[in-house]
């Protein structure tokens, strides 16, 4: 079964928040209105509706091994398309919340993974496995 992901979430500022997808991330947009627009995030819809007061930051999980925002999403990519973004990303010298590396490396899940903060102050994380049955293969 082929599907979308949607999420609906609460930005500060329309312009920025439109910039940041459209310009940076290369987002197409959808419906949009003066206080709410669609986003075509890698082909799952993003709905940034306007809302100052009901943003909110992130706590970061640590562990022995990894320090993640607890409070994120993201997509997943092709190793190729990951390596793309990772270049454009540096390119535009946008701060890295997790500068892109490998995670669980010789484990069940080795990825590729690096975060970034849109101007809401949400985690987006993007991520790649090298081996495409990885994604959610378990132990």
């Amino acid at each position: 079964m082929k599907s979308s992901f949607h999420l609906a979430f609460p930005i500060k500022n329309l312009q920025n928040t439109k910039e940041f997808y459209v310009d940076l991330l290369g987002c197409s947009i959808g419906r949009e209105s003066s206080n709410w627009m669609d986003f075509n995030f890698f082909g799952h819809q993003l709905t940034a509706q306007v809302n100052p007061d009901a943003v909110c930051s992130f706590p970061f999980y640590r562990s022995e091994k990894n320090a993640f925002p607890f409070y994120h999403f993201g997509a997943v990519l092709t190793w190729k398309d990951w390596h793309e973004m990772e270049a454009k990303l540096s390119e535009s010298k946008i701060r890295f919340l997790i500068e892109p590396k490998i995670v669980f490396s010789g484990e069940v899940g080795e990825q590729k993974t690096m975060f970034i903060e849109d101007p809401n102050g949400y985690a987006i994380e993007f991520k790649a496995f090298e081996q495409d049955d990885q994604l959610f293969k378990s132990t």
